[in-house]
């Protein structure tokens, strides 16, 4: 691999994603396949001032030996120690980078009720964690780095070594580190986001209406002061950070109880280690009263039935069918990729900076705005080669937003 650009995507990371700032702690969750470029994040960190760097390992492989053979009851509780680590770090102000990298199919034959015991477990202890992180109060920004298991399943046909290489290839296209000037690039990229976001603030839409011919016939309510926002984030005392690298959306927030109709999904889903595909979610006020899978229709039941939260909207995005992304032609089975490539709404959890002060407000002050609250928030792929999207304004004027699969202003 060009360690030129290895390093050039290191320091990205580290000064554009998280922005890390002098004597700032920097705190790395990152599978142990991918020590070597973990290792080189943290040194370009040090660096560049930071305090201390902290990585948390995760090993996928462990983890489904736990999830076979681990007695019921440790899928019931959270360690102390563990939920401390998360809450002192983002008290104290820290930056938070994951590198986001797993076998799209390594949960295979483990019980998804046990995934999703865990993961309400946790999310209920990391309450606070997940909060500070989805209302900006601390930097954070997810990456992805490839490993062999998940280059195999995107380029099944090459070896494990040209696999790997292609996926690495790939992914300094997508985050623009093969450009001659990266930085500058994303400079570039986050204006053209920035004008989007003006267009879809100025018209102030109070609805979105979605057709497309897979079956996806979707009208979506926006609640009164939302907010487009995409491209960089900030934190309350204005440090710029990019949350997602690559990133090509702009997105919003729903109003809870406002969407109907059915909507199709348009590229599988990587949930928790299993593949989700060819589903279908039917709303009436909001609720998903409806839904089938073709493919993983157990995960798809044990997310939407998480908690009361999981059965609403979170996230409205917008993502051109001609994005970079999108014109590789390459399912990545990874969200992070995936959803840069297509138009994708979340289940679950609504980001608080998407409504005016939102991020100043405590949970009934936001529910009583129509902003969805849960302790999941999956995105999941609607886009499509097709797909018309018209605005409704206050007045009643309807907008083209999408045609074709494309932005039409």
């Amino acid at each position: 691999m060009n360690d030129i650009l290895l390093e050039k995507y290191a320091r990205l990371i580290v000064k554009t994603g998280v922005n890390i700032q002098k004597d700032q702690i920097l705190v790395i969750s990152s599978p142990i396949e991918c020590a070597p470029f973990t290792r080189m994040i943290a040194e370009i960190a040090f660096k560049e001032g930071a305090k201390d760097v902290v990585v948390n390992w995760k090993d996928e492989l462990f983890s489904k030996t736990r999830y076979l053979h681990a007695p019921e009851e440790v899928f019931e509780e959270f360690p102390q120690w563990q939920k401390e680590f998360y809450i002192s770090y983002v008290r104290e102000g820290a930056a938070f980078l994951s590198i986001s990298a797993s076998d799209p199919e390594v949960m295979k034959g483990v019980d998804p009720q046990r995934i999703v015991k865990s993961q309400k477990t946790s999310s209920t202890a990391l309450k606070e964690y997940r909060e500070r992180l989805m209302s900006n109060k601390n930097p954070w920004c997810v990456v992805s780095v490839p490993t062999r298991s998940w280059a195999k399943k995107v380029f099944p046909n090459l070896s494990e070594d040209e696999a790997i290489e292609k996926l690495w290839e790939t992914i300094f296209m997508t985050v623009r580190v093969n450009t001659e000037d990266p930085v500058a690039s994303w400079e570039k990229h986050k204006n053209n986001l920035k004008r989007r976001m003006e267009f879809l603030n100025s018209n102030r839409f109070k609805l979105l209406h979605y057709k497309n011919s897979l079956g996806t016939d979707l009208k979506i309510e926006l609640p009164e002061n939302h907010i487009w926002i995409g491209g960089a984030d900030y934190t309350p005392e204005g440090l710029e950070f990019i949350a997602n690298m690559p990133t090509e959306e702009v997105f919003t927030l729903p109003k809870k109880t406002g969407v109907n109709g059915v909507v199709v999904s348009s590229k599988p889903l990587n949930y928790n280690g299993n593949l989700i595909e060819g589903f279908s979610l039917t709303f009436r006020d909001g609720k998903i009263v409806d839904f089938n899978a073709e493919k993983g229709y157990e995960n798809l039941k044990g997310l939407i039935e998480t908690d009361e939260g999981s059965h609403y909207l979170g996230e409205v995005a917008l993502v051109p069918y001609d994005s970079p992304i999108s014109k590789s032609n390459i399912l990545f089975f990874n969200t992070l990729f995936d959803e840069n490539a297509s138009c994708h709404l979340a289940i679950g959890k609504a980001y608080p900076v998407c409504i005016k002060d939102g991020e100043n407000m405590d949970e009934e002050e936001l529910e009583r705005l129509g902003v969805n609250d849960s302790l999941v928030h999956e995105d999941f792929m609607i886009g499509t080669k097709d797909l018309e999207i018209i605005g409704i304004t206050e007045s009643g004027e309807e907008v083209h937003v999408f045609q074709n699969g494309n932005f039409a202003f």
